[in-house]
């Protein structure tokens, strides 16, 4: 009864959990999937987050499995280069920047939390269908897995809803919300084995979305064979598209003939495409914020609370704010009640900021700024289309924005 229920064990979920635990606040954790496995494909880990992590004493097991990017490095569709900076530690920052496999970064928390929590505080085959709360305390109910038949309840003395973009809870807070709010833009994702790309270390982004466009990262070091695990993300206008669901196998030729003559010198995109493990499609979609999080005992947290347009690496770093966020407030106020409003105080009015910024001046805005400037043809030299203070003006925008400036984080 006097624990936190958090509803997911997803990396907002699960982050929060080892949050809690390390500010000697119990919770237990309830995740809908029978089993919590290393799935889908490369997120990155911007320094805003992986200062987070690290003050959970994670960045050690992370660097483990991760790429500490160096470098973002954008191109148009001719691959041409327009613009170079560096990242993470290359840049100054005090934190690295991570790319990294989703899944790897979830098993290095789940593990973490076992470890120092207690495998019995998590419990898997539980998915929300409900919940009710009083004076003192919540009731949240639970089915067998997703479709499954009605399980138990579980009392606590407040929950947090980390269960994604396809949160119960939030539906159960605005029952009315419209459907998920489509961009234009659909994506396909894979991951792809393949020789060290640029630096090895280098966040590509290339083209723009009316013709195609492509982000492409490394996210595992080269094995034996020489090969790094390669992530890449195809970006392209597309008016019809079907619902969200992050594991929904997607189809190569739906999308290879955008990209079949980028053949550069430093890549053969369309061959790279082709040699992908899987390809997964996702239509880019968000829903407008919400005017509030908290009702009383119950919360929400990361996507469930402010589902974003993928743009700019900001998902899972948001959800990792959101979770210091929530610990402070709860160190300082231990009725649940106060301790939420003050968090979403802290964090709604800063999410909205980026869930609005993706939809329309995104990092990759410096790819859109050239592709208007040059109506689509190739240049002669990048500093004729757009000075290089432009440039860098247009990614400090958005590091401010989001939080991540060195000024921000050292503050």
């Amino acid at each position: 009864m006097d624990d936190i229920i958090i509803v997911g064990g997803g990396i907002g979920g699960l982050t929060l959990g080892l949050a809690l635990h390390a500010a000697g606040i119990p919770c237990r954790i309830f995740e809908s999937a029978s089993e919590i496995r290393a799935v889908g494909v490369g997120i990155n880990l911007l320094p805003h987050a992986t200062k987070e992590l690290a003050a959970l004493g994670l960045e050690r097991d992370l660097a483990r499995v991760a790429i500490a990017t160096r470098d973002a490095t954008f191109f148009n569709r001719f691959g041409q280069l327009i613009y170079q900076e560096p990242l993470g530690r290359a840049a100054g920052y005090d934190h690295p920047q991570f790319s990294i496999h989703r899944g790897d970064l979830q098993m290095a928390l789940l593990e973490a939390f076992r470890s120092r929590a207690g495998a019995e505080r998590i419990h898997t085959n539980h998915h929300c269908i409900g919940f009710e709360q009083g004076d003192t305390g919540v009731s949240v109910h639970f089915s067998a897995g997703p479709g499954g038949p009605a399980g138990n309840t579980i009392r606590g003395r407040a929950a947090v809803a980390c269960d994604g973009i396809n949160s119960i809870v939030r539906k159960q807070f605005f029952p009315d919300e419209g459907e998920p709010r489509y961009s234009g833009v659909n994506m396909w994702r894979g991951v792809t084995r393949w020789k060290p790309i640029l630096s090895g270390a280098s966040l590509i982004r290339a083209g723009w979305l009316s013709h195609g466009k492509m982000v492409i990262y490394p996210i595992r070091e080269a094995g034996s064979d020489g090969l790094q695990l390669v992530n890449w993300v195809a970006e392209i206008e597309t008016p019809v598209y079907r619902k969200r669901d992050w594991n929904r196998e997607g189809r190569t030729d739906d999308f290879i003939g955008a990209f079949a003559d980028w053949h550069f010198d430093w890549l053969d995109v369309a061959a790279f495409i082709r040699a992908a493990d899987h390809v997964l499609e996702f239509p880019m979609v968000d829903q407008d914020p919400l005017p509030r999080w908290s009702f009383g005992r119950v919360t929400l947290l990361g996507d469930a609370a402010h589902p974003m347009v993928p743009r700019g690496s900001n998902g899972a770093g948001q959800a990792i704010l959101d979770t210091r966020a929530m610990t402070q407030a709860l160190l300082a106020n231990p009725d649940p009640v106060a301790a939420f409003a003050a968090y979403e105080k802290q964090r709604l009015e800063a999410t909205t900021r980026v869930v609005l910024t993706n939809r329309t001046n995104p990092p990759d805005a410096i790819l859109r700024e050239v592709f208007v400037r040059t109506n689509d043809r190739p240049f002669a030299s990048i500093d004729d289309v757009i000075s290089r203070d432009e440039l860098v003006a247009l990614s400090d925008s958005y590091k401010q924005i989001a939080g991540y400036s060195k000024e921000a984080l050292r503050a």
